[in-house]
């Protein structure tokens, strides 16, 4: 396993951030961790850099336990955790030379790994302007290309498209993809379902910090026992299926109790031409929603005591 956590836990005081999480990772994959606002998942990250440590539990990272191996393991990690931290007033380029200073043996290929990188992320051609005059989005690309300064065996990455534009987003979706292919395992936290069900092929979902599932993704997508018809004729579906079918938006139908196959039979039989017949399945959103609840960040206001017009609260109020 390329990461495997037991029993792990961390209490800051009085709240237990992470409660008990056993997660397992395998290599190769792209593992995304999901979960509300103060669900536990930067904590998480965090505690398997070695950055926080934990109260309780074991951390084993690329098969070394953590943080006691730190100085083994972290070289053949990438990381990006909490946004990217830069010395402001250097250029991207003098950040990550001096970042890539600190790596062993590196000095003579040095300007050549930080020009690559550089290109990986979209910055290739970026001036001597300070970090401090980047877009946040500028600021992002420059953090991934400081975690990919070494070759990681893995990625740990904390929010990767926080900042992107819609275009920077897809960018660095098929960058993170062409890594994992070329060996590089991906583990990254994000509150965005749409980006982790688009990117990851394993999927672990956090809960007021319990891991309340860990699965290949495309296990959890079971069938709804629906069926979705896109037809010219959409008429004529709703006539021919008599109460069958359950929605319709412009010339898409989603029709219930239908098995595929024996549903187009049904409907070319009658006469009904058909350009996309799909069986429906539950959607990453949804699987999330059944898990979790709101989140730590929602401050709702209590309902106010109802008071009875032209009587106080103190003269007996209402009962």
């Amino acid at each position: 396993m390329i990461v495997a956590t037991s029993g792990l836990t961390k209490r800051f005081g009085r709240v237990t951030a992470v409660d008990g999480v056993s997660l397992q990772v395998q290599e190769g994959v792209r593992f995304g961790l999901l979960g509300p606002n103060g669900s536990g998942k930067t904590t998480l990250v965090r505690m398997l850099l070695g950055l926080v440590h934990a109260t309780s539990g074991s951390i084993e990272v690329l098969g070394e336990p953590m943080p006691r191996r730190a100085r083994t393991v972290l070289p053949r990690v990438g990381a990006l955790v909490e946004g990217p931290a830069a010395w402001d007033h250097l250029s991207g380029r003098a950040n990550l030379r001096l970042l890539d200073a600190a790596g062993p043996g590196r000095a003579r290929h040095r300007r050549r790994r930080v020009d690559a990188v550089l290109e990986q992320v979209g910055l290739g051609g970026v001036d001597r302007r300070p970090v401090k005059a980047y877009s946040l989005g500028m600021r992002q690309r420059l953090g991934i290309a400081a975690a990919l300064l070494r070759e990681p065996e893995l990625l740990l990455l904390d929010e990767p498209t926080n900042g992107l534009d819609p275009r920077g987003i897809q960018e660095m979706r098929a960058l993170l993809t062409s890594l994992n292919e070329a060996g590089t395992t991906v583990v990254l936290s994000s509150h965005l379902l749409t980006e982790v069900e688009a990117l990851c092929t394993h999927v672990g979902v956090m809960d007021r910090g319990r891991l309340a599932l860990s699965s290949e993704l495309g296990a959890l997508r079971t069938p709804t026992g629906r069926v979705l018809v896109r037809s010219p004729e959409p008429d004529a579906v709703v006539g021919l299926l008599d109460g069958q079918v359950v929605d319709r938006r412009g010339d898409t139908l989603t029709v219930r109790g239908a098995e595929p196959a024996a549903l187009n039979a049904r409907l070319v039989s009658g006469g009904v031409r058909v350009t996309g017949l799909t069986e429906e399945r539950r959607t990453l959103e949804q699987v999330v929603l059944e898990l979790t609840g709101t989140g730590n960040d929602r401050v709702d206001r209590r309902p106010r005591e109802a008071v009875v017009p032209g009587r106080s609260r103190g003269a007996g109020g209402p009962r």
